[in-house]
This record gives structure tokens, sequence and C-alpha cells, in this order.
């Protein structure tokens, strides 16, 4: 059976999870119970898919980043933008709630086990798009689920929905492009939606943190500063339009009507918004954690459930945490005595590390594309390799680009978003490059295996292709399975072989490791034992030597998302141990490409019904 944590906190919020066994139970024809399962099965499909339809008729955003067929979203989609209201969200909340009260009625005994693993799974996502019930701040994310703050420094509506119609949105012929403007035009609505439930919020007593408003504000000012004609949202949709032959007499006009609504609707809408947030600075708390806000403390016991995906207390989470962080500097400390490295902490010794000419890239656009160059370089010498130790790999593209300079003080340094449903366009690793100094060589590895290959790219391009599990699991967003790959992916490549002979190689990779065990100690540090923005920030830089622009950045960026960071060493932990176990019970017949199948094909699920599909695979080849 699976454990509890996520799928007992499902059963909590519905009715009920499983039937109980019965005590007795007739002779059955073996014929009827399999036509019986079928029927039963088929009919369960069609409900979840029939639930799938409702929700992404209310994220029509979410729709354009799959890029999927109109009636999948109940009907056209790339003209309109969810609803960021108060009502709004409660109205996504209750649906997901509706539709979750709904799955626990269905009698799982006539299921087959692989039916009643479907329930359990979708169960689970439209918990976490269901949120937290107590908690009323915030809006629903369609990757990140429950956040407290609506409008912060590095996510949100007002950052997301303008990159998503810059990089993902298609606009391929007129209907499109007349879909684009009328977005744009909603995007002033959005907006309005989206300051009336931030204040709402503040109504409830719940206040972005004060040390969270000046990158909050300094992104409004990246966004206001170009002309509108030159903005990224005009100049984006004017580079698609050139690429639509039937549309060049019109282009012109286009291009201008764009403009005309970023001058008249949504700079005053974004100004509006920046008032608002700078309005709200004389109230804001002082605590820099989510227990400084009314029900904060209970909200963070709720993310560390769903995205943490744990049963750990916060306390032993931040333990862990601690023993991980000692574990991985004294491996970091063998390889820089090694290598001539000796005086100072493993932190003070990887600052001087980072410094050095021969690790980093020229500060400027030649020295930009040049680190661009390389990491497809390394994309490309990974996957030569990666038949070796995986049976299965996506046949998506992916792309490395740079993080768009409007964003990027606030962004982390680096992320990924997922290709169409179709293939049709390329996943994308993004890199920021807002500090040359922030991104030495030896560190690139370890984050391209992480964001690319074989990382974000392989388990998500390959959750997506799985056409037998429904567009809600295509799309799953399982922090802790999710993060935890691309992390375990980075100890993969280097049982590839990716640092043989570079052992700053794989210290950027030890490097990257530890940095993912200091946020166990961060994250419950600044959301649970109360430490400040910049307790956590010292720490952060005092173990692992990260450049402050980055360790800033990580550090505000857990205050805007509770428990978020949590999943990255709690999923890989679990996915190791789950690999020893297998090798251990299996010896030599223990395959690491069908191991990996195992893991991926299924695609993303609660961890505990991982560990189950693991050890039923054991038992299954030990007959």
């Amino acid at each position: 059976m699976y454990s509890k944590s996520l799928l007992s906190c499902v059963v909590a919020m519905a009715l009920t999870g499983c039937q109980p066994d019965s005590g007795t139970q007739k002779p059955v024809n073996q014929a009827q119970v399999t036509d019986t399962q079928q029927i039963q099965h088929q009919d369960v499909r069609a409900r979840i898919e029939d639930q799938t339809t409702a929700f992404l008729a209310l994220q029509p955003a979410l729709a354009t980043m799959l890029d999927i067929p109109e009636q999948q979203a109940g009907g056209p989609y790339h003209h309109r933008l969810p609803d960021y209201s108060a009502k709004g969200m409660q109205a996504v909340q209750q649906q997901m709630r509706d539709a979750l009260t709904s799955l626990q009625k269905v009698d799982r005994e006539k299921l087959d086990e692989a039916t009643r693993q479907h329930i359990d799974i979708v169960s689970v996502i439209m918990a976490y798009f269901a949120g937290d019930k107590d908690f009323s701040a915030g809006y629903i994310d369609t990757w990140a689920g429950h956040l407290p703050y609506i409008i912060n420094q590095i996510s949100g509506p007002l950052i997301d929905i303008p990159k998503l119609m810059q990089v993902q949105q298609p606009v391929t012929n007129a209907e499109q492009a007349d879909a684009y403007l009328q977005r744009l035009e909603n995007l002033e609505k959005m907006t309005l939606q989206v300051i009336s439930k931030f204040k709402k919020d503040q109504e409830q007593g719940v206040f972005l943190p004060a040390k969270l408003i000046p990158g909050t504000l300094d992104y409004f000012d990246r966004f206001l500063a170009p002309e509108p004609a030159a903005h990224t949202l005009v100049s984006s949709f004017a580079e698609r339009l050139k690429k639509v032959d039937a549309l060049a007499d019109q282009r012109q006009a286009l291009e201008a009507r764009a403009a005309e609504i970023l001058a008249q609707k949504i700079y005053p809408a974004y100004r509006q918004a920046r008032q608002a947030v700078e309005e709200s600075a004389s109230n804001a708390p002082q605590g820099d954690g989510i227990w400084a806000q009314p029900g904060g403390s209970d909200f963070y016991q709720h993310a560390l459930t769903y995205l943490g995906d744990t049963q750990m207390s916060a306390e032993q989470v931040h333990q862990t945490g601690l023993d991980e962080v000692d574990r991985i500097s004294d491996e970091m400390d063998t390889i820089l005595t090694a290598n001539g490295y000796e005086t100072g902490t493993v932190g003070e010794r990887m600052v001087a590390l980072a410094r050095e000419s021969e690790f980093l890239f020229e500060d400027s656009d030649e020295g930009r594309q040049a680190l661009l160059d390389s990491l497809n370089v390394q994309i490309d010498g990974i996957m030569e390799i990666a038949p070796s130790l995986f049976a299965t790999m996506p046949s998506q593209s992916v792309e490395v680009r740079r993080i768009p300079e409007v964003s990027e003080k606030g962004e982390a340094g680096g992320f990924y978003t997922p290709p169409s449903m179709d293939g049709k366009r390329p996943g994308i690793y993004w890199i920021n490059l807002r500090d040359m100094s922030a991104v030495p060589s030896f560190g690139l590895k370890t984050l391209t295996y992480h964001e690319a290959v074989p990382g974000h790219h392989f388990q998500i391009a390959l959750n997506m292709a799985q056409q037998d599990i429904g567009l809600m699991r295509q799309n799953a967003p399982f922090n802790a399975f999710v993060e935890g790959w691309a992390l375990y992916s980075e100890l993969v490549a280097k049982e590839m072989g990716m640092y043989k002979d570079d052992p700053f190689g794989d210290l950027g990779r030890l490097q990257a490791e530890l940095y993912r065990a200091v946020r166990l100690v961060v994250d419950t540090g600044l959301h649970a034992k109360k430490w400040t923005r910049d307790q956590a920030i010292d720490y952060f830089h005092t173990a692992t030597g990260t450049s402050m622009t980055d360790v800033v950045a990580e550090v505000e960026r857990y205050m805007a998302w509770p428990g978020q960071a949590l999943g990255y060493k709690l999923g890989m932990l679990k996915l190791v141990e789950l690999r020893d176990l297998a090798r251990q019970e299996l010896g030599e017949d223990f395959d690491i490409k069908a191991f990996h199948d195992l893991i991926l094909l299924a695609g993303a699920r609660p961890m505990s019904i991982v560990e189950n599909d693991v050890k039923n695979w054991i038992a299954e080849k030990q007959k």
C-alpha cells in the first residue's frame, strides 16, 4: 500500500479514499469481472477527461502553453485569460473540490489496479489545485499550486502572462494574430483583477513581505521602461508576424495596434499595480517568512505536504538539510584540497574559485553568446551517451535561451519551459545571464543536466508524450518528483562519465547539490524557525560560496514560494534510496535502463506511489 502523506490528505479533503475490504465474497465469473472492470475503467477515464476539460476552460493560459486542440479546453482559448479575482480563485478551488469529491465516490472494488492508481494520482492533482481551504490569500498557479502572494518579484500573473505571450503564444495566421491582440487587450482587465485580489488579501491581513517590495517595484519599472512600440510584447509579436507572408500588407497596422493597446491600456494598468504594491509597504509585515502572515504556519504545513511531498516535520527537514550540507561539504573539501585549494572554508574557497578568470565568460554580448553556445555543446555531448542509461528518450527538441532582461533580476539561475503537446514547439532551457560573474563555467554542466538533459527535458517531455494517462497527468505538477528527478539527473550525469577528468566540473556538481541541501535549511529556517532574510542570505552564501547576486535572488524566491525549494533534495533522496533498494534486491538482474523507464514512463506522481511501483517491480522480477 502507499504511505500516508499526500494521499491521506486527499482523502481527508473529500469523502473517503478507499472502500473497506469485504469480509467474505461470493465466487464470481472472472470474465464478468473483467468486462465490468473494463466498463468502469472507461467510465472513470471519461469522467476525468470531462473534469480536465472543465479545468482547462478556466485556465486558457495553460491551454496555450500546452497548445492543445480547442475541444480539450472547452473552446477557443488563445484570446482569453484566467480570472484572477477572488471570485475566480474560488471558482477554480471549488471546481477542483467538486471533481475530487466525485472521484472519491467511485466504487473502487470494481476497478483494476491501474485505474485505481489513476484515480489516486489525479485526486492528488485536484487537491493540489484546490489549494489550502483555510488560507484564502494568494492564487492558484498551474505549476506551483497555491502561492501566497499574487504580486511578487519572481512570478504571478503580471510576470507569467506577458512571458507566455512573448514566447509560447502562436501567431501563424490572421486568426491567431487577432487572438493575440484580444488577449493583449484582456491583459488590462486581468491586471485590474490581480490588483483587486492583492487588496482583498490585505483585508485578510496578508501583505507582501516588506523585503520583497523593492524587487517587485523593480520588475514594474523594467516592464514600464521601454516606449510601448519597443516593448517585447510588441516586438515579439512583430517578429512572429514577419514569418506570416499572408499578413504582409497588414503587418504594420497590427504592430501599431499592439503598441496602442500597450500605451493606452496595459501601461496604465501596470502603473496602478505598481502603486498598489508601493502603498502596501506601510503595512507589510517585518517578518520575512510565511509564519508572519495570518494562518501562515498552517499554510507552510500545507506546502510541506504538497510541495515537499513529505511526512517529515519542518524540524526534521531542517536537520536533514544540515546533515546533507556536512556530507557534501566534506566531498567538496576533498576535491578542493586535491587541487591546491586548502585555505578557508569550503564556501570561501568556492568564492575564490569563481573569481578566477579561466572560469568566467566575458561580460558582453559576445561573452553571453559564447556561453549559450557552450551549453548547446554540452547538450549534444550528453545526448550521445544517454542511450547507455536510458532506453526511452524524448522525441521533442530542446533549445537554450537567455532569460529576458525585463525579468532576469528576480528570476532563478535557470528554469525549463515544456514543449507543446504536439512537440512542434520545443522545450526551452532558460539561463539567467544578468551577472556573468555568477555563472562560472565549472557550474554550467550541472545546470544544463538539471534543466535540460537528462533532467527536466527528459522527464517532462516524456511525461507529456504518454497518451494513455490523460491530459491532467501529462502536465502533472508533482514538485518533489519533477525537481527530485532533475537533481537525481545531475548524479546520473556523473555516472555517465560527464565529469571524467574534470574535477572542477564535479566540484560544480557538488556545489549545486549543496545548494539544494542548503535549501532545506533555509526554507524551513525562514518559514518555520523565523529566520530573517539577512540570516538566510548569510548562511546560504557562507555554506555554498555562491555569488551574492544569486543568493539574494534565491532567498527572496523562497520567501515568495514557501516550500517549493524542498522538493529538489527530498525527491532526489527518495529516488536514490529506491534505486539503491532495487540494486541491492536484484543484484545482477538490476537494469538501470528498465529502472529509468519505470520511473519516467508512468509520469510524475506522488513519491509514495513511486515507491510502491518500484517495490512491485522488484517483486515481479524476483519471481
